[in-house]
């Protein structure tokens, strides 16, 4: 149990206004700030020297706070992760959880359950914006696909997202599916397919499913 006990805490954020808001709120439900850092080397430096029960960490601070949850989580595994941050982007989302991170809050909530949610992860509990919940089960929902193979150099080089999305319209979904699915505009996805053309040099969408599925066992 964590009730009753003083807790502890590592705060890295590179505004420092936030880090005194985000102070403040704990302290006032008795919860110790051990040490505040405004990049991932400081979080990583302080979470290290202090062993905190919580890491929270903006996610695009300096230096990028989803390394410097990979980086906590491995050596640290008993500090919880948290990501507290502005960005609502799925890739941010998704990769701090591959990182290891057990919540996402969105700043902009209400500061006063900040401490609640906290405690919350350390109980076992995902801390998670409501906004972010429905995003995560239609990832886990969404039918199984049979990846493109990645071996061949210019596959390679292609980003995550863009197998992502040339995945899916090799499964048949239109521009607009895809956008809704990924959470992006119609554009983005125009984007993500012109890039992944250039990268494997071809002239169509049906020249580049080829070379994606070309080496597939």
């Amino acid at each position: 149990m964590v009730s009753g006990e003083r807790l502890r805490v590592v705060i890295a954020d590179d505004h420092a206004r936030v880090r005194a808001q985000v102070r403040r709120a704990l302290e006032s439900a008795s919860w110790e700030v051990c040490g505040e850092g405004a990049t991932a080397q400081d979080a990583v430096d302080l979470a290290v020297e202090h062993s905190p029960d919580v890491a929270l960490l903006d996610v695009h601070m300096p230096g990028s706070g989803i390394w410097a949850a990979a980086e906590i989580t491995r050596r640290l595994p008993q500090t919880a992760v948290v990501m507290l941050t502005r960005s609502d982007e799925d890739e941010d989302l998704f990769d701090s959880l591959r990182a290891g991170a057990s919540g996402y809050l969105l700043k902009g909530e209400d500061p006063r359950t900040l401490a609640e949610s906290l405690v919350g992860v350390l109980e076992g509990r995902a801390a998670m914006s409501p906004a972010l919940v429905t995003r995560i089960l239609q990832e886990f929902r969404a039918p199984a696909r049979r990846p493109f193979v990645r071996r061949s150099v210019p596959v390679g080089r292609l980003s995550v997202r863009e197998f992502e999305v040339m995945e899916m319209l090799a499964d048949g979904l239109s521009t607009d599916e895809v956008a809704r699915r990924l959470f992006l505009s119609p554009t983005t996805v125009r984007v993500h397919v012109s890039s992944v053309l250039r990268k494997l040099r071809v002239k169509d969408r049906e020249s580049a499913f080829r070379v994606l599925r070309q080496e597939r066992g």
